[in-house]
């Protein structure tokens, strides 16, 4: 094991100090599980109450939209996704939006919060540029409710990173963007660090980035800075790399609202867009925009990847994600990662399975 300490702080160069006390050496005794299974979503947004509650779920009930997909991700050992939003009752926007018919703020209800729980979810990014739509407020209230939850989570100035000790394994996280109040994907550099500090306390360190241009144009991986709206949203091709040689273990990549290619590169598995996975009333849902994977890992206690499968989702305007029949995006992925990972060393199969060649 690679826990030797019950407390370790973590002085980042935010300022900003961690601690992990309370944490227990685990026994050596103890068994402990070979496989590991972890699972990744992309964006999550259950509805909004801003401009109108119209824009609220049938029934006031966010886990109509999950389906039989909240068993499926509870049943992992972790489970990620980006919470593309928070959760507030009433509070007035950050940000200016004068015409709200293109102009997009969410404010989800808090008691909408508790599906996230129900579906299993351990980690969530709140590195995005919808998570400070409502300010402070909403931005604390989300936090804490997610503390209530018992849900981990990262990517702030305030909040950059976080752990999770279950069955004797220490899992670290951190998530970043190019949007105010987040850690920043374009200070590689800081990020670097990070994750060396996270891979030198925890057994499997999980990153999150929103990165990428957005849209149907934009579903290949450039491999330089994608400039998007004038804004510098990262070459995360380059980020993803020097972050597993800096010890990340897996990456799930979204904010491109359209599923990219996946990779494993040094043994470590990449995802460089997982697409709009749960995203009620405001979202473009046409072509690509429509599908999204979840992502299943094997990985061994190291985080070395060994298998994965993608499970075919898509949403439509009626409303929640479901299993798609016709298995689009796992075409798509296949599609993308053999144009844009030529020499890569895995493959997928037409089910999805995710092996080495």
């Amino acid at each position: 094991m690679n826990i030797k300490l019950i407390s370790v702080s973590l002085c980042l160069l935010t300022g900003i100090s961690f601690s992990l006390k309370g944490y227990a050496i685990p026994d050596d005794t103890v068994q402990v599980k070979k496989v590991i299974t972890i699972t990744g979503v992309g964006d999550i947004m259950f509805g909004t109450t801003y401009p109108s509650a119209r824009f609220l779920p049938p029934h006031d009930n966010p886990l109509l939209l999950l389906g039989d997909l909240a068993d499926t991700l509870a049943a992992s050992d972790i489970t990620f996704g980006n919470l593309e939003g928070s959760f507030l009752d009433n509070g007035e926007p950050a940000k200016k939006c004068r015409d709200t018919t293109i102009c997009y703020l969410f404010r989800m209800p808090e008691r909408y919060s508790g599906a996230l729980a129900v579906a299993g979810f351990d980690f969530m990014s709140l590195a995005n540029n919808h998570f400070g739509d409502f300010g402070y407020p909403s931005r604390k209230k989300t936090m804490q409710l997610l503390d209530s939850l018992g849900i981990r989570y990262g990517g702030l100035l305030e909040y950059p990173l976080s752990y999770l000790l279950r069955d004797t394994l220490l899992y670290g996280f951190c998530a970043f963007a190019p949007n105010a109040g987040t850690v920043s994907i374009n200070d590689v550099s800081l990020a670097e660090e990070m994750v060396r500090k996270l891979a030198d306390t925890c057994d499997i360190v999980i990153v999150s980035f929103h990165g990428g241009a957005e849209g149907a144009d934009y579903q290949h991986i450039t491999k330089e800075d994608e400039i998007f709206y004038t804004e510098n949203r990262g070459n995360v091709y380059n980020f993803a790399h020097r972050l597993i040689d800096a010890g990340a273990d897996v990456i799930f990549g979204h904010g491109p609202h359209i599923t990219r290619a996946v990779e494993v590169y040094n043994e470590r598995f990449i995802a460089y867009s997982l697409g709009n996975f749960c995203t009620y009333g405001r979202f473009n849902l046409t072509g690509p925009n429509g599908i999204a994977p979840v992502i299943k890992l094997n990985v061994d206690t190291t985080g070395r990847f060994l298998s994965g499968r993608i499970i075919p989702v898509y949403q439509s305007y009626s409303g929640g994600v479901r299993i798609d029949p016709g298995k689009r995006v796992i075409q798509k992925i296949r599609d993308l990662t053999a144009a844009d990972i030529p020499d890569g060393v895995i493959m997928i199969n037409e089910n999805g399975e995710i092996s080495y060649k």
